[in-house]
């Protein structure tokens, strides 16, 4: 009979020295809560953790107990052996010199000449045990931590941990529970059922933030009873509920908070170009009391909740005929390349350019439109 995703991964852990944990690029609090947490909990069981993602991190992270090593790129993960065969002509001696950036290796044969024949090139195994990723429903989205080392995924087992129905299944252990609120309550499940003892303060105040940040601090449709019922057993560990919450959520002022959700509430996907924009009203304005000086904290948080994002755009009116658009890429190369498009000017890391439309709905879609037009050009 086959074991359970979960028992197969206590299985593999009981049999691992050293693991990498791998999430998302520009990862959501969500991955961190769940990579910070497992981090710890791995450090508890004396196995050597290390967590690799590539590009940004969000400051507002950093209130949770830091892991010792992360690490932006795989390297050093396995050694290249250059092999001798002895049997018919041993080595003596070995050294090494570097000269103008070369390493020049020297072997000393005991007899006569070295055949080049009795040389081979071996690539050794992965130095990791097991690779854990987290959140990603394909390999693609750990962005260049795949493209660099494609043979990982081949050559090591890998567990994958996520709660969306698109995931492609890629891991030889697959944690995949659609029904849960976040990544975070897989892996408290998981926690849970290897070695509840090993869930301290510091690993349930991760995975409470990763719950949090997933559920919209319990706003969200995907906000079920086993959501609480998680929740209520991690603060009853030592997770702070109201310091996470401060840390996610209250480190803008109040209006800001309330522009941010009213720009939620009329977001749009475009999954071609990978767009998410939303129009913000004169209305919005009104009610949250802020202006448009406001609008680049909105494109700040909007690219920390859509993790498959590129492009995040904030559309308002300037004049009853005219709107102003506001664009902000994870990539600054990718804002250049959306300039010559729509002209404007590039500032601070945004780009701001006029539109002569007084509907903000048609504005944005002309604009999701030219970039689609363009991309399929390139």
């Amino acid at each position: 009979m086959s074991l359970e995703p979960k028992e197969q991964l206590k299985k593999f852990l009981e049999n691992s020295k050293e693991i990498l944990i791998l999430i998302s690029e520009n990862p959501s609090a969500d991955a961190v809560g769940s990579a910070w947490a497992l981090y710890h909990f791995l450090e508890k069981k004396k196995i050597a953790p290390t967590i690799a993602f590539s590009n940004h991190l969000s400051s507002k992270f950093t209130f949770l107990p830091k892991p010792e090593r992360i690490v932006n790129e795989i390297s050093g993960a396995r050694d290249l052996i250059l092999s001798f065969d002895v049997s018919k002509n041993n080595i003596t001696n070995i050294r090494h010199e570097r000269i103008d950036g070369k390493v020049n290796i020297h072997i000393t044969p005991e007899r006569g000449a070295i055949n080049p024949k009795d040389f081979s090139f071996i690539l050794a195994k992965y130095k990791y045990d097991l690779v854990i990723v987290i959140a990603c429903s394909d390999l693609e989205k750990l962005g260049a931590l795949y493209v660099k080392n494609p043979d990982l995924f081949f050559e090591v087992p890998v567990v994958n941990i996520d709660c969306k129905s698109e995931n492609d299944n890629f891991g030889q252990i697959n944690l995949i529970d659609v029904t849960a609120s976040s990544c975070s309550e897989i892996v408290r499940q998981a926690m849970e059922a290897i070695d509840p003892s090993f869930v301290d303060k510091n690993v349930a105040t991760c995975l409470l933030t990763g719950i949090i940040g997933a559920t919209n601090s319990f706003q969200d449709k995907n906000t079920t009873p086993r959501a609480f019922a998680a929740a209520a057993r991690l603060m009853d560990q030592g997770a702070d509920q109201q310091e996470i919450i401060r840390w996610l959520y209250k480190t803008h002022p109040l209006h800001v908070l309330k522009l941010w959700g009213r720009a939620m509430a009329k977001i749009n996907w475009e999954n071609e170009t990978k767009l998410a924009w939303s129009a913000i009203s004169v209305e919005d304005f009104v009610q949250s009391r802020a202006s448009a000086q406001d609008l680049p904290l909105i494109l700040d948080e909007l690219e920390e909740n859509y993790n498959d994002g590129q492009i995040f755009l904030t559309l308002y009116n300037d004049t009853p005929e005219s709107s102003i658009a506001i664009i902000k890429t994870r990539e600054k190369e990718l804002l250049k390349k959306i300039l010559p498009l729509f002209g404007g000017e590039i500032r601070h890391g945004l780009l701001e350019f006029k539109i002569e439309e007084s509907d903000m709905l048609q504005a944005g879609q002309k604009i999701a439109e030219k970039m689609r037009q363009t991309m399929k050009k390139e």
